[in-house]
């Protein structure tokens, strides 16, 4: 990022911010990348690089060979509990601690937005901390099931019935959570500012999101190092290492005030 171009572009995004009367961000792999998790798909380090995602990661697959789920997740499942919130999150967490960001619709299961400070956040894809038993559906926390997952790649059954335990993370060929989706849908409402965050905006039915406020006359910033459909209507665009940008931008916003 060049400093010219840099000063401009924040300059720009610190009056968006600071003039704004509601602002929502929503995330992607891309600001978890610098933590240390793969993205879905870049060749170099995508999930996916290896893998067909209806072959592993549907909820088809997961009923008939859950193995195949269990061994393409564990690697992931490490990355995640050996992951730290980098300067992205905690910026967004300041952000909203300060009153300039209503809340975080994420499509990341990992976590760190929470441990990185976040308050009103909707995981609209899931997360690991509960399991769901396919067989009972009791649902349980999982911080006594993924060290040892993670250390001996044993796949967690439920200890009231022996079910096999499904993580509570969105499959491909599954509903996203209804309450979790609606509640994020009424987070948009009036928003006049959407930041988007390592998204390339190409999942569905996220990558939606934005369209509702910006038809109503919504801003938009996008952050992100590959070009995304909603380009054309953004007010600014970095194309720059989020976990970069965000923190130099939430620090102005905040010197400014």
């Amino acid at each position: 990022m060049t400093a010219s171009v840099s000063t401009r572009l924040l300059e720009l995004s610190v009056k968006l911010i600071t003039s704004a009367k509601k602002t929502v961000a929503l995330t992607g792999a891309g600001i978890s990348t610098p933590s240390g998790i793969p993205d879905f798909r870049s060749r170099s380090s995508g999930l996916w690089g290896k893998f067909d995602p209806l072959s592993v990661a549907s909820l088809l697959s997961f009923r008939y060979q859950p193995e195949d789920f269990f061994n393409w997740v564990r690697p992931l499942v490490n990355n995640i509990l050996s992951a730290r919130p980098n300067p992205a999150h905690i910026a967004l967490a300041e952000l909203e601690d300060a009153g300039l960001l209503a809340g975080i619709i994420t499509q990341n299961i990992d976590d760190l937005h929470r441990r990185a400070g976040s308050k009103r956040l909707y995981e609209i894809h899931g997360h690991l901390r509960e399991a769901t038993c396919i067989s009972c559906y009791c649902r349980v926390a999982t911080k006594n099931y993924l060290k040892n997952f993670a250390d001996t790649g044993l796949i967690p059954h439920c200890e009231h019935c022996g079910g096999l335990l499904k993580p509570d993370v969105v499959l491909f060929g599954e509903q996203l959570p209804h309450d979790v989706v609606a509640e994020a849908m009424k987070l948009l409402e009036d928003c006049d500012l959407i930041i988007i965050a390592g998204s390339s905006l190409q999942v569905t039915p996220a990558c939606t999101f934005p369209v509702k406020p910006l038809n109503a006359g919504a801003r938009m910033v996008i952050i992100n190092n590959d070009p995304t459909y909603l380009d054309e209507r953004a007010d600014v665009i970095f194309r720059d290492d989020v976990a970069e940008v965000l923190p130099r931008l939430v620090n102005d916003v905040l010197g400014n005030r």
